[in-house]
This record gives structure tokens, sequence and C-alpha cells, in this order.
């Protein structure tokens, strides 16, 4: 019986990590070829270290290597070490597949409104597999999943929406009007399409 329940359990560990994995995937790919060509500016760790550049004069990276550090010690802290460990391994094989993505001179010669809406979908599915398995690429959704423990009236997708059009709104002299037009709507389509599926998911458990 011991056995059967460790083979489980080491069952379960592998489809929860290969499920990170695909996440990150579908995000790396969505990030490179859909939302940077067409500079779509959805919020986020990167919108915010634009901003914190504009404002202090802190190098980009700087700020997107503390703030995401900053966001792991606080899902550490506050979501548990599964959560730490499992967006470590989130975190960093966003970034491989992010640069290898970035690296394939690949070019989309389909609409903007249908990259806009698969970027939509894309990118909703991903987070979607990454909060399922308790688990995060230490974005902003790190905070709207701790904003949803202690309001749980307020999902996870709102509050993500809100945080994004937060960081929109504060940097729109720095992206210009366009990008951040075409952010909202991003963030609106997103947190619907994401909500939906975490119900979906809640519902069927």
């Amino acid at each position: 019986m011991l056995n059967k329940e460790l083979t489980l359990r080491h069952k379960q560990f592998i489809f929860a990590y290969l499920k990170i994995a695909l996440a990150n995937v579908i995000l790396g790919f969505a990030y490179a070829h859909l939302m940077v060509p067409n500079k779509i500016i959805n919020g986020g760790v990167t919108s915010l270290s634009l901003i914190v550049y504009q404002l202090f004069h802190v190098s980009i990276t700087t700020a997107t290597n503390v703030l995401t550090i900053l966001l792991l010690l606080m899902g550490w802290w506050k979501l548990g070490r599964h959560f730490f460990i499992s967006s470590i391994f989130s975190s960093c094989f966003y970034l491989v597949c992010f640069n290898l993505f970035s690296a394939w001179s690949l070019k989309l010669s389909w609409p903007i409104w249908l990259q806009f809406v698969l970027a939509v979908v894309l990118i909703s599915l991903g987070y979607f597999l990454c909060i399922s398995e308790n688990s995060s690429t230490a974005g902003l959704d790190v905070i709207a999943i701790l904003l949803n423990r202690k309001w749980p009236s307020l999902s996870v997708a709102k509050l993500l929406n809100y945080l994004n059009w937060s960081v929109l709104l504060i940097g729109l002299l720095t992206y210009g009007a366009r990008s951040v037009l075409i952010g909202l709507l991003f963030s609106f389509c997103f947190s619907k399409v994401l909500g939906t599926l975490l119900n979906r998911y809640r519902t069927s458990r």
C-alpha cells in the first residue's frame, strides 16, 4: 500500500512539473512571437521595471532581477516551500524558453487581430497551467494569489487584471497611448479567459 501511495505521489509530482514546463513553453512562444513584435504591453514585472527605470534610473535588468527575487521570496514566505521551488523551476524554464523562441527568426504574417486573439488564449492557458499547479512565473500573479488568499471573493484573474491595469496606467508616459490601450484591452480579455478556465477547474474538482 505504501509503495502504491509513493508511486502515485511520484506520478503526480512528475505530471505537475511537466504541466508547469508546458505552461512556460506556451508563455515563452506567446511573449517572444506575439506580444513583443506587436508591442502589446500587458503590465507585469517587465512593465514595472520600465517604470522603475524611468523614475529612479535603475537599469531594467537590475529592476527585473530584484523584483523577481522579491516576488519569489514573498511567495516562499506566504505561500510555502512547494510554491517557492516550483516557481523557481517555472521562472528559469520560462527564461530559457523565451530566449530560445526570441532567437528563432519566425515572422508571423497573420493579421494583428488574429495574433492578438492567439496571444490572449495562449497566455491565459499558460498562466492557468501554472496557477492550477500552485506555481508562478514570479510575476504579479504572486501578489494576486496572496490577495486572493486574503480576500477569496476576489478571483486571481480579476486581481491580476487590476494589478496589470495599475501598472499600465502608471506607465502611460513610458509606453505611449497606443501600447497602453492595446494592453488594457489585452488585460481585460485575458482576465475573462483565465477566470473562465480557473472557475471550470475548481468546479470540476
